[in-house]
């Protein structure tokens, strides 16, 4: 199971192309000022079966060209994680772009990180520095890092990854998703 705080499945400010998000319930890592506070805690949010999430991106895979994820901090469901990369490995030829506060150098040594790295295509990496606010390229502060971790994407291609998107559903619901969104005021008039 994966504890998901949201899905958004279609996005273009989440890496390069249409992308399935999933944003990871929980993270440990506390770093100050983070954009995400409302996906640190562990409590179950959204516990999804990763077959579930497979069988939605296959079906979802000719509209998409892959997924992003980000969280709170996958790399702590990493069991789950690492079911579902290989999984979207075997069954589809989407990318796949992992936000993670670890560095590559903490990823590495970690159970599970080599195999996890190996399915995946970009990795943005580091804790979020609110004094380093950057809000470009995918990044959120000036000292995380993207890792090209195979050839289907060049820095140029995440630097064109647009800052923000706001989407509103068939409902009316307004989701606004990107490394730097619009802050709405919700008031009256």
């Amino acid at each position: 199971m994966l504890n998901l705080h949201a899905l958004m499945p279609r996005s273009r400010a989440n890496g390069p192309g249409v992308r399935t998000v999933f944003w990871f319930q929980g993270c440990t890592l506390g770093c100050p000022g983070c954009f995400n506070p409302a996906t640190h805690a562990a409590a179950p949010q959204q516990c999804i079966p990763v077959t579930a999430l497979v069988e939605r991106l296959i079906a979802d895979a000719p509209a998409i060209e892959g997924i992003t994820i980000s969280g709170g901090e996958p790399l702590q469901q990493s069991d789950a994680l690492l079911r579902l990369l290989s999984a979207v490995r075997m069954h589809t030829t989407l990318s796949v772009l992992l936000f993670s506060g670890y560095t590559l150098r903490e990823i590495r040594p970690m159970p599970h990180g080599p195999q996890i790295l190996a399915h995946v295509d970009v990795l943005i990496a580091g804790r979020y520095v609110q004094t380093s606010r950057l809000a470009h390229d995918l990044r959120g502060s000036a000292n995380k890092t993207v890792h090209l971790l195979t050839d289907r994407y060049t820095l140029e291609d995440i630097e064109h990854v647009p800052l923000a998107e706001v989407w509103i559903d068939a409902q009316g619901h307004i989701s606004i998703s990107g490394i730097a969104p619009p802050v709405i005021n919700y008031g009256e008039a």
